[in-house]
């Protein structure tokens, strides 16, 4: 099931400073996360993520998640404190044709000695707002008696 980016999310995202990490899993069942900032919000209200390594790690991986249903996990974290998770699902690869052109291009003009290998569609499935003090007050809800003693000493 999709789910739509709210405005604040997609923000984050199209913000030139917020940093943007891909986590995929091997065959292995290894986790392997790394920065890439060329994620994106796509038209079709999806994620879209230029490969620019046919071999990388990340690529082999978003290959196998495509293949097996699997899942990837994106995370945007900005220095004011803004951060979330959004869980998606890679659910097509274009290595052509009019989308593919059209981020080649545009890639191009931002850095003329790069290579596009591909451009990943991510279906996004969960987001959570992964800011501290949100996830505090979130977990205080869910499990009120999860306190360690020192806090419970000063509430009295």
């Amino acid at each position: 099931m999709t789910s739509r980016l709210s405005p604040a999310v997609t923000a984050l995202l199209d913000d030139p400073e917020t940093i943007k990490i891909l986590a995929t899993v091997g065959a292995d069942g290894a986790p392997h996360a790394v920065a890439k900032q060329s994620l994106h919000l796509g038209e079709d209200g999806c994620l879209h993520y230029l490969e620019l390594l046919e071999s990388s790690t990340t690529n082999k991986n978003m290959v196998r998640s495509l293949w097996f249903d699997g899942t990837v996990a994106i995370t945007l974290a900005h220095r004011d404190g803004r951060s979330v998770q959004i869980k998606g699902r890679p659910i097509k690869v274009h290595i052509t044709g009019e989308l593919f052109q059209r981020h080649y291009r545009a890639l191009r003009l931002s850095d003329p000695e790069a290579d596009l290998a591909s451009v990943w569609v991510i279906e996004p499935v969960a987001v959570t707002d992964q800011n501290a003090r949100v996830r505090r007050e979130a977990e205080a809800v869910r499990h009120p008696h999860f306190l360690h003693l020192d806090r419970l000493a000063r509430a009295q």
